[in-house]
Order: C-alpha cells, then sequence, then structure tokens
C-alpha cells in the first residue's frame, strides 16, 4: 500500500461529512472539497474572502469521468489534454452534476484530470470531483509549497493532508483554456 492512502482515506471522510480539506494537487497546493456538495463550496468561498462570481475549478481522476460532468465533450479537449506539457483546465460548457456555486452563469466549469498520484488517489476514492483552489486569501499570491501557506487557511480547514508537506519545490499553476461552441478555444492562462 502507498504511504499515503491512510492519509487519502482520512480526507475522504471528511470531505463525504461537508469537511474542507487542505490537499497537494498536480499544481500548488489547493483547498478541497466534494464538489457537488454546496454548503462546503460556499465554506470555501467564505475562507477564501473570495467573490462568488470567482469560479473555483475541479478535479477529476480520469477521462472516463469527464462525460459525467460534460455531455458533450469537444474532440479537441482530448487533443489538448494529451498534447499539453504542463496540468490543463478546461472551462466546459453545460457543466452538470456539481454544486451551482462551481457553475458560471453561462453554464459553464473548469475542469482538470489529474495525473498526480496523490490527488488523482483522492479524486478516485471520493468517487467524483474534488474542488481544488488556490490555498490563499483571495488576492494574495498562491504559495509555491507548503510552508508558504497562511495560518488563516491553515486553521480554517477541516483536514490538512500530511503527504508532501516538507517539499520546497516552487509548484505553479495550471495552464487554463475555454471550450466553446463550435470548437472555439480560448487562452485564458498559459
Amino acid at each position: 500500500m502507498k504511504e499515503y492512502v491512510e492519509d487519502v482515506m482520512k480526507a475522504v471522510e471528511v470531505m463525504r461529512n461537508g469537511g474542507i480539506i487542505l490537499y497537494p494537487t498536480d499544481t500548488i497546493w489547493g483547498i478541497g472539497c466534494d464538489a457537488s456538495n454546496s454548503a462546503a463550496v460556499r465554506r470555501i468561498f467564505e475562507l477564501k474572502r473570495r467573490s462568488d462570481s470567482k469560479s473555483m475549478l475541479s478535479l477529476i481522476d480520469s477521462d472516463a469521468k469527464l462525460g459525467y460532468y460534460v455531455p458533450d465533450i469537444p474532440d479537441v479537449a482530448y487533443d489538448l489534454m494529451d498534447l499539453s506539457e504542463k496540468p490543463l483546465t478546461i472551462i466546459y460548457d453545460n457543466v452538470r452534476h456539481m454544486a451551482p456555486e462551481l457553475i458560471a452563469d453561462d453554464g459553464s466549469a473548469g475542469i482538470r484530470v489529474t495525473k498526480e498520484e496523490f490527488s488523482r488517489e483522492l479524486c478516485r476514492r471520493m468517487g467524483g470531483a474534488v474542488v481544488s483552489t488556490s490555498a490563499n486569501i483571495s488576492g494574495q499570491p498562491s504559495p509555491a509549497n507548503y510552508s508558504e501557506i497562511s495560518d488563516e487557511i491553515l486553521k480554517g480547514v477541516d483536514y490538512i493532508v500530511e503527504y508532501r508537506r516538507g517539499e520546497q519545490t516552487r509548484s505553479v499553476a495550471s495552464g487554463i483554456i475555454k471550450l466553446g461552441s463550435g470548437g472555439l478555444v480560448k487562452v485564458i492562462r498559459e
């Protein structure tokens, strides 16, 4: 068994009970919760002091789960994910099965298929999407690693994952692309 399985199980239990967690992702450390739980999503907005109009993305563990959230996946989405050299968040139209707070007024939401082992296992065991938003107060710099996360964030979550806390690697945020109708591709963040 991998060294982090117990950590994953504790984090999943907290999220299934409506809690919010702090965890390492395929990019930066993130604040997360069950992406279908409106109350938990609102707690993250409050913790980050973030406007409801600023969206948060969600992670899933495989391409196969994408269809549950996105009924009409543009073919180019798979090509973009395969070709991207770094983690890529794609904003899809007509997203379903997520808390309304995660879905923009136009029906879109950001979803990333994570390939990093811990966050992938977390999503797999959760059985669905997990919110992933940077572990900072809105407007402040995103922490590059665990040691840069503020006390306010640390004290505001229900569970902090042990795995990868000691890493000092400077992580970076994902690229973001919006896929619109008719194959329109818009780069939001490289």
